[in-house]
């Protein structure tokens, strides 16, 4: 019984590495994306303790300098924050590319894989198909043999 042969296994191997590398590459790049949040709300943490403070010590009563100081540090963090958002947005942007770039890579060698089993399938049924004649050659021969010897 010769074993099952797929010609285009070396194409399947490739596209699972190319899926699992772009699966890499989606991994960190959520990674990214988690950095970068967590560097957002630290940003708009420190905006917001900048500006609790602000207000608490303008209702008290300030000087210009400080009011100044205090307005300036509000705009550098606001600054901040938009920056921030920008780079998460764009990481966001190339996580969904990336995602888009993965489902394409799934389905390429999903493909593959499927035309691998139709011929695993077809393999498998000769297989029985010429299991069955040898059988029915192996009685035929038999019986055969079993009239020539019986008188």
């Amino acid at each position: 019984m010769k074993k099952f042969c797929f010609s285009l296994d070396t194409v399947l191997d490739y596209r699972r590495q190319i899926q699992d590398s772009i699966q890499v590459e989606l991994g960190a790049l959520a990674a990214e994306v988690r950095r970068q949040e967590a560097a957002l709300e630290a940003a708009r943490e420190k905006y917001g303790k900048i500006n609790g403070e602000y207000r608490e010590k303008k209702a008290d009563g300030m000087r210009i300098a400080e009011l100044r100081a205090y307005e300036t540090a509000l705009q550098v963090e606001e600054a901040v924050c938009v920056r921030e958002a920008g780079k998460l947005n764009a990481l966001r942007r190339q996580e969904e590319a990336k995602r888009r770039e993965l489902v394409i890579a799934k389905q390429d060698a999903s493909s593959v894989e499927k035309l691998r089993e139709k011929k695993f399938l077809a393999y498998t049924k000769e297989q029985e198909k010429s299991e069955e004649q040898f059988i029915d050659d192996l009685v035929c021969a038999r019986s055969g043999f079993a009239r020539s010897v019986s008188p």
